[in-house]
């Protein structure tokens, strides 16, 4: 069976294990039901996921043109603490940054290849924790805008880690934490505005992943590079597919890649 497509990242469903579907647009594929069987996997073009044209993808499935002017690639993306909406002043567009920005958002702990810190939206959990591969998290505080969490993040990062290792999170090679005892050590650190947000009465949340065999030496799979690859699936955690040979492919990494997939 063929199916061709625009690469997004994988939808999730929080079931035990966690589900995965790859959706195009006018198809979708359960990822887990291709589990120890042979995925061929080929690159056939570009398309950009704001403009839709054929262009090298730059960042984040955009092309270069869209990642420096479409809203949906501000800075404050990647940097909440950079949001301007609660105040009313634009970066590229007022009413989309309002919609996403004024909105609840989480601060977070997860547990992936370390414990780290996080935002994200409250809309988005446990979403989030699940792209990031992240068998354990909680949530530290919970606020009205992402300005809020921005500014959180930045506090506490002094203190934890704010980054994924992505090679020991898919070698599996992760200890249990007391996610509570890090938020109760963490709170002192919290800004003074934010405090009032702190949530006190909430547990772990704890995800698995259909994963058979994890990877002893992962390599990353880059199909700009490497446009045709063939494998047998052993695994998927967080937005990678596991191969039998170690080889690793981020989903989301490769955004905007338009693939064929064949089984």
């Amino acid at each position: 069976m063929v199916y061709t497509g625009v690469l997004t990242k994988m939808q999730t469903e929080f079931l035990e294990p966690i589900q995965y579907y790859l959706v195009f647009e006018n198809d979708f594929i359960h990822i887990n039901q291709l589990l120890n069987k042979t995925i061929d996997l080929k690159r056939i073009g570009h398309q950009c996921l704001s403009c839709g044209l054929d262009r090298p993808i730059y960042r984040q499935g955009f092309c270069k043109t869209c990642f420096f002017n479409k809203p949906l690639a501000g800075d404050w993306i990647m940097r909440p603490e950079l949001s301007t909406a609660h105040l009313g002043i634009e970066d590229r567009d007022l009413e989309y940054e309002k919609n996403v920005q004024l909105k609840p958002h989480i601060v977070y702990l997860a547990n992936s290849s370390n414990v780290k810190v996080g935002v994200t939206r409250k809309s988005q959990v446990p979403t989030r924790w699940i792209d990031q591969g992240a068998h354990e998290a909680i949530e530290i505080v919970e606020v009205p805008n992402r300005y809020l969490a921005g500014i959180t993040e930045v506090a506490l990062k002094n203190f934890v880690a704010d980054k994924t290792n992505w090679r020991t999170m898919l070698k599996n090679d992760i200890k249990d934490e007391d996610l509570l005892e890090w938020r109760h050590q963490l709170k002192s650190h919290i800004p003074e505005e934010v405090l009032p947000y702190f949530i006190e009465n909430n547990t772990e949340t704890h995800m698995s992943f259909p994963v058979s065999q994890y990877p002893e030496k992962p390599k990353s799979l880059n199909l700009n590079k490497t446009p045709q690859y063939s494998g047998k699936l052993v695994g998927i955690k967080g937005q990678y597919l596991i191969f039998e040979d170690n080889t690793v492919f981020n989903v989301r990494a490769n955004e905007g890649l338009v693939v064929e997939l064949s089984i």
